[in-house]
């Protein structure tokens, strides 16, 4: 089972639809999925499932929010309770497969609010305690997921938050890879060496508080340009500087673009199923399915699956 993070500090870059439709890609390939949606704005899980459903089902039971309120009050539970499979979703994978699927780990806004437990409780002790402390905050998730049977599922994809906060951290620390989606302009692209940055000043502050054994050293995939205008098969020419910028920082990037198509992917969520997972209704749907399917070839050499 390996674990990767989808983050990027700016929101609004088709972050939490890679996620969801790269497990779809997945799925139908025969992988088991596990999604856990990080970022209290809970889209991932609204990709899945009815705002009412999760009021009704899910919101004072099972999300990440009371899955770490459990731990704060020191009574925890288990993780592995808190998954689910989203019905109409599986219903349209288990047409094309039988042996993958995708699980949920559902979202809360309260997880806003976390971050500030956590950071209570880093402060003070003596040295000794602070490492104990700072391992602890920060393997909450690692743990967790290590107690999750490993043959249960291929992949976890982690829908972080846009931001680097401990919530965010937790997940990094939880994972080996990190994939970057980002849109080809002049805001997205300014922050991704910054997040390279956060996360190797995360590595290095990190294990210098652990053993060898519980060392971390999560790899960078790569960037996926999202949210792309197309011509002539290639990215605009506007786009073109902002890609090769990105390449200059010595971080990779898929040669996959995934372009911009408001249509058909701002419907998919209400209907519970992922872009990849749908028939092609239009010679443009079947475009973005194609281009979501390279993708996830290209994903899958990355982490060493193909």
């Amino acid at each position: 089972m390996i674990v990767v993070a989808v983050m990027n500090y700016k929101g609004g870059v088709g972050k939490t639809s890679v996620t969801a439709n790269l497990a779809g890609s997945l799925a139908i390939r025969g992988y088991r999925i596990l999604l856990v949606d990080m970022d209290p704005q809970a889209s991932l899980t609204f990709s899945f499932i009815k705002p009412e459903e999760w009021l009704k089902d899910f919101q004072k039971t099972r999300t990440l929010k009371v899955w770490f309120d459990s731990i704060f009050d020191g009574d925890p539970i288990p993780l592995k309770t808190l998954i689910f499979r989203p019905e109409k979703c599986d219903a349209v994978v288990r047409k094309q497969t039988h042996e993958g699927h995708i699980d949920l780990i559902a979202s809360d806004l309260g997880l806003i609010n976390v971050d500030l437990d956590l950071a209570t409780e880093l402060k003070g002790g003596t040295p000794t305690k602070q490492r104990r402390s700072y391992l602890k905050v920060h393997r909450y998730i690692a743990n967790a997921l290590q107690h999750i049977d490993q043959d249960s599922y291929d992949i976890v994809l982690i829908d972080c938050p846009p931001n680097f906060n401990i919530v965010t951290k937790n997940a990094i620390v939880a994972s080996e890879h990190i994939l970057i989606p980002a849109k080809p302009d002049y805001l997205s692209t300014l922050g991704i060496d910054y997040l390279k940055r956060s996360v190797q000043q995360l590595i290095e502050e990190y294990n210098g508080f652990a053993d060898d054994e519980k060392s971390i050293q999560p790899n960078i995939l790569g960037v996926v340009f999202t949210m792309i205008g197309v011509t002539s098969g290639d990215a605009i020419a506007a786009l073109r500087p902002f890609v090769k910028n990105t390449e200059k920082l010595g971080i990779p990037a898929f040669s996959q673009k995934l372009r911009e198509n408001k249509t058909i992917y701002a419907d998919a969520p209400q209907y519970g199923v992922p872009v990849s997972l749908l028939n092609p209704s239009s010679p443009s749907h079947k475009t973005v399915v194609d281009e979501l399917d390279t993708f996830c070839t290209q994903f899958l050499e990355k982490v060493g699956f193909e």
